[in-house]
C-alpha cells in the first residue's frame, strides 16, 4: 500500500510541475525571446553604469533621476554601436568592388589547379567564369520549375525572417530601456519568489554567479579592443586593403568562441587569395593569426579574463550548439556565460552530493 503524500510534499510536487512547465515554455518560444534574452544581456552589463550615474549629486539633495540616467546610457550604447557601423561599412563599400573585379582572376587560377585533377577523375568542368555560367544555364533549362518553385519558397522564407530581424531590433532598445529603469526591483521580485529556507543560499550562489560574469564582460571587452586593433594593424602592415574591416571583424568576434576567430580567418583568407598572386598573402595570414591565438589564449584570456572561466573546449563547443539550437543566434552569444553560471550552479550540486547521505552510505 503506498504512503500518503504529505501536504508539504504535494506542494513541492506541484511547484515543481509549474516551473517544469514554465522551462518548457521558455524553451518552447526560444525565437520569440531572442530580443529579451539580448536586451537582458546589454541591461546586465549596462546597468552599472547607470547605477554610477545615478550616484551623481547636484547639489546637496539633487540627485540624477533613473529614468535620465538610462537614456544617457541607452544612448550612448546605441551611438557607440552606430559608430562602429559607420566605421566598417563605408571600408566595405569601397573594398568589396575590388574584390568583385579580382573574381573573374581566382576563378582562371582555380580552373589552371583544379580542372586537370577533375578531368582525372571523369568530371570534364570550366572553373572560369564562362564554365560557370555554361553550367547555371543548363541546370536552369533543365530544372527551371524547381529552381522557381525554390526561389519562391526562399524568398516568403527570407521575407518572414527580415521582418523577425526588423522586429528584433525595435524591440531591443525599448526592452532595454525599460529593464534598466525597473532592473533593481525586478531582482527584488525575483528573489522574493525563492522559498525562504533556500534564500541564503540562493543569493550565495548569485553573487558568486555575478562576480564571475563581472569579470567575464570587462575582461572579454577588453580582449575584444586589443585584438581589434592587433588584427587592423598587422593586416594593413602586410599589405591588405580590406585591413581595417576584416581586423574589427575578427576582433569583436572573439567573445563568440572558434566561430568568431574561424569567420575572421576565412575572410582574411579570401582576402589573400583575390588579391595577391602568390603564396605570400596566404602565409602572412598563417603568421598574423597564428600569432593573435597564441597572443589571444596565452596571454591576454588568461590575463584579462582569468582562468576561473576556463571551461573545456568540448563543453564550449557543446554549449554553443545546444544554446544556438534553443535560442538562435542570441544563443549563440549566450552561451559561454550561461555555461559560466552552469558551472557554478554544478559545484554546488556537486559539492552537495559529495556530502550527501546517498553518495556515503
Amino acid at each position: 500500500m503506498p504512503f500518503p503524500l504529505t501536504v508539504e510534499q504535494k506542494q513541492t510536487a506541484f511547484w515543481l510541475a509549474v516551473w517544469a512547465a514554465f522551462f518548457f515554455l521558455l524553451v518552447t518560444l526560444g525565437p520569440v525571446l531572442t530580443p529579451f534574452l539580448a536586451a537582458a544581456i546589454f541591461a546586465y552589463a549596462l546597468n552599472p553604469g547607470v547605477d554610477r550615474l545615478d550616484r551623481l549629486r547636484f547639489g546637496r539633495r539633487i540627485t540624477m533621476p533613473r529614468a535620465l540616467s538610462v537614456l544617457i546610457v541607452v544612448t550612448l550604447f546605441f551611438a557607440a554601436i552606430t559608430m562602429l557601423v559607420l566605421i566598417v561599412v563605408p571600408v566595405l563599400q569601397k573594398e568589396i568592388p575590388l574584390l568583385q573585379a579580382q573574381i573573374p582572376a581566382f576563378l582562371a587560377k582555380a580552373n589552371d589547379v583544379l580542372a586537370p585533377k577533375l578531368q582525372e577523375l571523369g568530371v570534364k568542368v570550366r572553373l572560369d567564369s564562362a564554365g560557370i555560367k555554361q553550367l547555371a544555364s543548363e541546370q536552369m533549362a533543365a530544372s527551371g520549375d524547381a529552381i522557381w518553385s525554390a526561389v519562391l519558397n526562399s524568398a516568403r522564407v527570407g521575407g518572414t525572417a527580415v521582418l523577425g530581424w526588423i522586429a528584433t531590433v525595435v524591440l531591443i532598445p525599448v526592452v532595454l530601456f525599460y529593464l534598466l529603469l525597473d532592473w533593481h526591483a525586478m531582482l527584488a521580485r525575483i528573489a522574493g519568489c525563492v522559498p525562504r529556507r533556500y534564500i541564503a543560499a540562493t543569493m550565495g550562489m548569485a553573487q558568486e554567479v555575478d562576480v564571475l560574469l563581472a569579470q567575464y564582460l570587462r575582461g572579454q571587452l577588453l580582449v575584444m579592443l586589443v585584438l581589434a586593433v592587433y588584427y587592423s594593424v598587422a593586416l594593413a602592415i602586410a599589405g591588405f586593403d580590406v585591413a581595417l574591416p576584416v581586423g574589427i571583424i575578427t576582433g569583436l568576434l572573439v567573445f563568440i568562441p572558434y566561430l568568431g576567430f574561424g569567420l575572421g580567418l576565412v575572410l582574411a583568407l579570401i582576402s589573400a587569395v583575390l588579391q595577391f598572386s602568390d603564396w605570400s598573402g596566404l602565409i602572412a595570414v598563417a603568421i598574423i593569426y597564428g600569432c593573435g591565438q597564441v597572443l589571444e589564449g596565452f596571454f591576454l584570456t588568461p590575463r584579462l579574463v582569468g582562468e576561473r572561466i576556463g571551461l573545456n573546449p568540448l563543453a564550449v563547443i557543446f554549449a554553443l550548439l545546444a544554446f544556438g539550437q534553443l535560442f538562435g543566434f542570441v544563443g549563440v552569444l549566450l552561451a559561454l556565460p550561461a555555461s559560466a553560471v552552469l558551472m557554478v550552479a554544478f559545484k554546488h550540486l556537486r559539492r552537495h552530493y559529495l556530502s550527501s547521505s546517498f553518495y556515503n552510505a
